[in-house]
């Protein structure tokens, strides 16, 4: 880790960092922003994506120093006044924490081929909205998901918002985008999932689901959901709710369906190690 003083926001060590905003919209050639300290010291720990360099405000270099600390010394960390940093990213930037990231994403044929023989795997569909995608994922972390596999018309799980709403979680847990064509329950199916469905419709309830070595739940945008012709093809499962109300925030319902299969797969474990 290099540490690095820059007092000039034009000064070109800092072009990656030059009006976060509007270049959330644009994109960044293959890179990502991560902001604040706790997404900072999960991009560093899960090293799924290497670091091209780290700015701070001065302010936060001695409470960050542990962190900064497991960085290579091949990464520069700028310092600079809060000043100069609100002008570089072209607004109060008030948590003074901002890293530059390179995607690293393996294909999804890939990622599926290389999990374990029980696992856990999410799949979204159509999901559009970066609040959603980052509470998705911080889900899909806190109940152990080993993957999350996005088809071709999800937004981006490392849009700068959707990193900081997931806590984090879209920088450590596995992920890869199917293209355009390929099928997302012929992938699972082909590697042994058991693939369950979310409406308000489905055929089963939740607490019917029981426990498969292999079982992924996916989940589509709110309004439209998952498609009829996916529904179809899948085990579709209800969530029982109180009259006048058919559907949750998608985040919400993952939460409940994550919980109930990592129980499962908890129960499952304990009786096989008995």
């Amino acid at each position: 880790m290099g540490v690095i003083r820059l007092e000039d926001p034009a000064d070109p060590r800092l072009a990656d960092y030059l009006q976060v905003r509007e270049r959330d919209l644009v994109g960044r050639e293959g890179r990502f922003i991560a902001e604040g300290a706790v997404v900072l010291e999960k991009l560093i720990a899960a090293g799924r994506h290497p670091i091209r360099s780290v700015l701070l405000a001065a302010k936060r270099e001695t409470a960050l120093a542990p962190v900064l600390a497991r960085l290579g010394p091949e990464i520069p960390v700028y310092l600079a006044e809060q000043e100069v940093m609100d002008a570089v990213v072209g607004f109060p930037i008030h948590r003074g924490v901002l890293a530059v990231g390179e995607r690293a994403e393996p294909a999804a044929k890939a990622l599926l081929a290389a999990l374990p023989a029980q696992a856990l795997v999410v799949g979204l569909c159509g999901v559009a909205n970066h609040d959603n995608m980052g509470g998705l994922f911080r889900n899909a972390a806190a109940f152990g998901a080993d993957a999350v596999l996005l088809d071709a018309e999800c937004c981006d799980p490392l849009y700068r918002k959707a990193i900081r709403v997931s806590v984090g979680a879209a920088l450590t847990t596995p992920f890869a985008r199917l293209q355009a064509g390929e099928d997302l329950v012929d992938l699972l199916t082909r590697r042994g999932f058991q693939v369950l469905t979310l409406s308000p419709r489905g055929e089963a309830r939740l607490a019917d689901i029981v426990a498969r070595p292999r079982q992924a739940a996916l989940f589509g945008a709110e309004g439209p959901g998952l498609a009829p012709s996916l529904l179809a093809r899948t085990c579709s499962v209800r969530i029982p709710m109180a009259g006048g109300f058919d559907s949750l925030n998608v985040a919400t319902s993952s939460g409940i369906v994550l919980n109930r299969l990592a129980e499962l797969r908890r129960d499952r474990e304990s009786r096989s190690a008995t």
